[in-house]
């Protein structure tokens, strides 16, 4: 049940990652899903980190930081994938 809980958020957060970016990102669902799931992890660890929230629970700080990695992992996914603005000849 706590894998669909993360699968759910990680959902959540990366569709709201990819909103807050600017342009037009070129992945999957699967890729924004997992993207979203590392960084509700990532934000769970620097809350935790922080002593203003945990790793285990969703609260607020945690859901900022893992929104603001999520944000970040998406800018480094479309950097190295080249980001869909190659010019086609």
């Amino acid at each position: 049940m706590q894998i669909l809980g993360l699968v759910a958020v990680g959902l959540v957060i990366g569709a709201l990652a990819r909103l807050l970016q600017p342009g037009r990102q070129r992945m999957s669902i699967l890729a924004t899903m997992l993207l979203g799931v590392v960084g509700a992890i990532i934000g769970g660890l620097i809350a935790d980190w922080l002593d203003v929230g945990s790793i285990t629970e969703l609260n607020f700080w945690g859901f900022v930081f893992a929104l603001l990695s999520a944000v970040l992992l998406v800018g480094v996914a479309e950097a190295v994938s080249g980001g869909g603005n190659r010019a086609v000849r």
